[in-house]
């Protein structure tokens, strides 16, 4: 599995100068995607809806608005 393409704008691009904040979107050879985000398993996973589910091996990120919006362009219809 290897990361084909940024899908959306660069952290820079989005105003990340110091790499302190640099949520991101990848696709995948595979067709997934990958997100780097914040952590936060523990704040959100009693949130969860009672039709959703996490593995134990998967993991609640955060990533903000403006990664996603800006990423709209560039994901795949199908």
């Amino acid at each position: 599995m290897k990361i084909v393409r940024r899908i959306g704008a660069s952290p820079r691009e989005r105003g990340s100068l110091s790499g302190d904040s640099c949520p991101d979107i990848f696709e995948l050879s595979d067709g997934n995607f990958a997100v780097i985000g914040t952590e936060a398993t523990a704040t959100l996973d009693q949130e969860l809806p009672p039709d959703a589910a996490r593995a134990d091996y998967e993991r609640i990120v955060i990533i903000s608005r403006e990664t996603l919006v800006r990423a709209k362009a560039d994901i795949p219809d199908a």
